[in-house]
């Protein structure tokens, strides 16, 4: 899966492909701490699950523990990872069997540190699909926002305002 460079701000781009949300969010911190943030088990149970086990290559997996003993589990496939700043995540949809492509990519800021994008889609542009999307978005938007709260300040906003 290659990055794709919509530019500017876009919350949601309509390709050839489909319907994408487009996330961005500008972080503080070295590309490395961001990329592991996404990419171990120790990098993911700082800002998303609270328990993690990651078979880190494309075709892997991702255990996310929801509790610290594994007993609520989502389990998610790498169809994608490159250890220059890319990783795609096969994301179960809401409804039915499918999974939704998730790509985060990490790219060096000059400036800022680091920024992270996270491409999900695509998906058909059909109401309940685009319902469905925005508020996936929604919630994707709040862990971006924890994310670079954790790295940035060491504070983690699940303790405050668990989802």
């Amino acid at each position: 899966m290659t990055e794709r460079d919509y530019g500017g701000s876009e919350l949601v781009v309509q390709d050839e492909h489909g319907v994408w949300t487009v996330l961005r969010e500008t972080i503080a911190a070295h590309p490395e701490e961001v990329f592991s943030a996404l990419t171990t088990e120790a990098g993911l149970t700082r800002w998303f699950p609270v328990a993690a086990r990651i078979d880190l290559r494309e075709g892997g997996s991702i255990v996310l523990g929801w509790d610290r003993k594994f007993r609520r589990t989502l389990t998610i496939g790498i169809t994608a990872f490159d250890p220059g700043g890319t990783v795609a995540w096969a994301w179960p949809a809401r409804s039915g069997d499918c999974t939704i492509p998730i790509e985060w990519t990490v790219k060096p800021s000059v400036e800022e540190g680091a920024e992270v994008i996270l491409r999900m889609g695509p998906i058909a542009p059909e109401p309940e699909s685009l319902i469905a999307m925005a508020e996936d978005g929604e919630s994707w938007r709040w862990y971006l926002c924890n994310l670079r709260t954790v790295l940035e300040s060491r504070n983690d906003m699940r303790t405050v305002r668990p989802l």
